[in-house]
C-alpha cells in the first residue's frame, strides 16, 4: 500500500506539467520546459545549512545558496570560484584572503564579507547546536569560542578587511582549505533574514521556511509541500544567471525505492536516488544508458552505542566486526560494484589508501565473544539494529543478521524509522547499533576521521579517546601532508582497535538518470552544480552560455552577455 501511495502521489504531481493530455510523459514535458524532476530520497530535516547534515538536504540547499568556493562540474579536487571571484594565501597556507564578487541576495541585499563573518559566528555559537561546528576548528580560536571558553568572536580567525575582502586565519598550514569551503556548513546566511526571525542562536528560526527563505544561489524556493515536493525556480539576480539553463527543479522525497523505480520507468522522474540491489543486473541488461554506477567517496557502516551493554565491551564490538563477510555482502547483496569496507576512510583519497584492519576472522570472533562472557552466543542479550526506512538498508541488515546468527549464534533484531525520527534517536544515543553512512565533505581523510573525535556532533556512538583527539588536532597543525597523513593513519588505527563503528563497504553511486540530462558528470563526492545542467530538448546554448567554458571563464575573444533581469517568483507557503 505504501508503494502505491507513493506512485499515486507523484503521478498526480506530474500531471501538473502536462499540457498535451495524459498520453505525454511528464518527463518529456518537463525536459522541454527545462524542469528537472529529481527523486531525492526523503523529506529534508530542514534547509538551514547550519542545522542539517544529510545528503538530501545538500541537494536542495546547494541550489539555493552559494559559498565562497563552488563545486567544479567535473572534478572535486578543483576549487571553483563561487562568491569569491579570487583568493590568495600566505607562504605556508595558514592565512587566506578571499575577494567577494559583486553579487546579491534574493532579498536584494548585497553579499558582503561581513555576511560570512556573521554566518560563521552563528555556526560556532554553542546555543545553536550546529552538528558541523567541529569542522570550523580549523579556524584559529574557533574551538575555544565554540566550547564557551570565550564569548568574544573577534578572537576567531575570520574578519572582514573591507566590504568585499575576507581574511581567514587557520590553526596551521591547510592547503586543502578551499575545498573544505565547498561544503554547505560554510555557506553564508542572510543576516537580516536571520535576525528578523529570532536571531543567530534560534534553532526554531522561521527564516528557512519557503515563504521567508533568502539565498544567493542559482535558484529560489517557489513551493514546499511537506512529504510531497520542494520546487525551486531560477533566480534572475544570481551573479551567474546567464549560465543557468534549467528553469526549475522539483525535488520529490521518495523513500520507497520500488515506488521510485516505477515513477522513473513511467516517465515521472529524470533522476532516482538509488536502485534496488536486486534490480541492478536487470537494468544493466535492459536500460544500460540509464543505469549509472559511479565512484563515490563514502563509507557504509554501523554505529555501535558503546554506552549500552553488551557493546560497552570492545571485545563484543570486535567480535561482531570480525564475523562479517564483507566480500559476500558486496557481491551477493549490494551488487553495485561496492568495495569491502576494510577501514573507515574509503578508497579514493589520493595518497591515503584504505586501511586493512577490518577483516573477516570467524575463529577470532568466537574467541573474543567467549572471552567477553558469551561462549557460542550463550547469554547474549536482546539487541537491535536501527535503520532508516529504505529497502536496501533492510536487505543489508538482514544479511548481517544472518551472518551473526550463523557465525556467532547471536540473534539480533531489526527495526526501522522514518528519516527525521531515526536522526533524532541516533543523536540521543537511543539505539544499540544503527545503520550509518558518511560521504566526504571534501576529498581528504580528515573529512572522515574528524567526525569521530570525542563529543563531535556526528560521532553519535558515545566513544572517545584522548589519544585519538590529540592526533586529529595535531594533524591540523602538521607542517606537510606526509606528516599529517601519518598522524591521521595512527588515529584511524586507534579507532579501529576500539571499533565503535563496524565498517561494511565503500560506496558506489548506483542510480537511474535520464540520458537527455546533460552537464551531469561522475564526481567522487557526487555533487553536481545545478547551474551546469540542461536537457537536449532545451536546444542549443544561448549566445551568453556559448561564450562560457566549463570553468566559468569567458572563452578567448568573447564577453558574456549580461544576466537577464526579471521579477523573482514569490515563494508559496510550505
Amino acid at each position: 500500500m505504501k508503494l502505491l501511495r507513493h506512485v499515486f502521489l507523484v503521478m498526480l504531481l506530474g500531471f501538473g506539467l502536462a499540457s498535451c493530455g495524459d498520453r505525454e510523459k511528464a518527463t518529456d514535458v518537463a525536459a522541454a520546459q527545462g524542469i528537472l524532476l529529481w527523486g531525492n530520497g526523503t523529506e529534508p530535516k530542514g534547509l538551514d545549512p547550519h542545522l542539517v547534515t544529510g545528503v538530501p538536504e545538500n541537494h536542495i540547499i546547494s541550489s539555493l545558496i552559494e559559498g565562497l568556493i563552488a563545486y567544479h562540474p567535473t572534478n572535486d579536487l578543483i576549487p571553483e570560484p563561487g562568491m569569491a571571484e579570487r583568493w590568495e594565501h600566505n607562504a605556508d597556507q595558514s592565512v587566506w584572503t578571499f575577494y567577494i564578487r559583486d553579487a546579491k541576495w534574493s532579498n536584494g541585499d548585497p553579499v558582503l564579507a561581513s555576511d560570512f563573518v556573521y554566518s560563521w559566528q552563528r555556526a560556532l555559537t554553542p546555543e545553536l547546536g550546529n552538528e558541523y561546528a567541529e569542522m570550523f576548528y580549523v579556524l584559529k580560536g574557533a574551538e575555544a569560542f565554540h566550547k564557551g571558553e570565550t564569548r568574544d568572536f573577534r578572537t576567531v580567525g575570520v574578519k572582514a578587511l573591507g566590504p568585499r575582502v575576507l581574511q581567514v586565519t587557520l590553526v596551521g598550514p591547510t592547503p586543502y582549505y578551499p575545498n573544505m569551503l565547498k561544503h554547505y556548513s560554510w555557506f553564508p546566511v542572510n543576516p537580516r533574514a536571520v535576525e528578523e526571525h529570532g536571531g543567530m542562536a534560534n534553532r526554531q528560526s522561521g527564516w528557512s521556511t519557503a515563504e521567508n527563505y533568502v539565498g544567493n544561489g542559482p535558484f529560489m524556493i517557489k513551493k514546499w509541500v511537506t512529504n510531497q515536493e520542494i520546487e525551486v525556480v531560477r533566480n534572475p539576480d544570481y551573479w551567474d544567471a546567464a549560465r543557468v539553463r534549467l528553469n526549475g527543479i522539483r525535488f520529490f522525497p521518495i523513500e520507497n525505492a520500488g515506488a521510485e523505480e516505477v515513477m522513473y520507468r513511467s516517465g515521472r522522474l529524470h533522476l532516482t536516488n538509488n536502485v534496488l540491489n536486486q534490480k541492478v543486473q536487470f537494468f544493466q541488461k535492459t536500460m544500460p544508458d540509464d543505469l549509472r554506477i559511479e565512484p563515490y567517496l563514502g563509507n557504509y557502516y554501523y554505529k555501535v552505542n558503546v554506552n549500552r551493554k553488551p557493546f560497552d565491551d570492545p571485545r563484543v564490538r570486535k567480535a561482531l566486526a570480525l564475523a562479517v563477510d564483507r566480500k559476500l555482502l558486496v557481491e551477493k547483496v549490494t551488487k553495485g560494484g561496492q568495495l569491502p569496507g576494510t577501514g573507515f576512510v574509503p578508497a579514493g583519497v589520493p595518497g591515503y589508501p584504505p586501511s586493512d584492519i577490518a577483516r573477516t576472522d570467524i575463529a577470532e570472533a568466537k574467541r573474543l565473544l567467549a572471552e567477553a562472557g558469551y561462549p557460542d552466543g550463550k547469554g547474549f542479550p536482546k539487541t537491535e539494529i536501527l535503520i532508516n526506512t529504505l529497502e536496501t538498508h533492510r536487505q543489508i541488515a538482514e544479511a548481517l543478521q544472518a551472518m551473526w546468527q550463523k557465525n556467532l549464534n547471536v540473534k539480533i533484531g531489526i527495526y526501522n524509522q522514518e528519516w527525521k525520527v531515526y536522526l533524532d534517536n541516533v543523536k540521543k544515543l537511543n539505539y544499540d547499533m544503527a545503520r550509518a553512512g558518511w560521504i566526504g565533505d571534501y576529498v581528504d581523510p580528515a573529512a572522515f576521521l574528524s567526525i569521530m573525535t570525542t563529543g563531535n556532533g556526528n560521532n553519535d556512538t558515545g566513544w572517545g579517546d584522548p589519544r585519538y583527539d590529540a592526533l586529529i588536532e595535531q594533524a591540523q597543525r602538521a607542517p606537510d601532508e606526509a606528516t599529517r597523513f601519518a598522524m591521521l593513519r595512527k588515529a584511524e588505527g586507534i579507532m579501529m582497535e576500539a571499533m565503535p563503528i563496524i565498517p561494511l563497504y565503500f560506496y558506489t553511486r548506483v542510480y537511474l538518470r535520464d540520458p537527455r540530462l546533460k552537464g551531469w558528470h561522475p564526481t567522487l563526492l557526487d555533487n553536481h552544480p545545478v547551474k551546469y545542467l540542461y536537457f537536449d530538448e532545451q536546444g542549443a546554448p544561448t549566445p551568453a552560455q556559448a561564450t562560457l567554458d566549463p570553468r566559468g571563464a569567458p572563452m578567448p575573444g568573447t564577453v558574456p552577455s549580461p544576466a537577464p533581469t526579471a521579477t523573482p517568483t514569490a515563494a508559496t507557503a510550505r
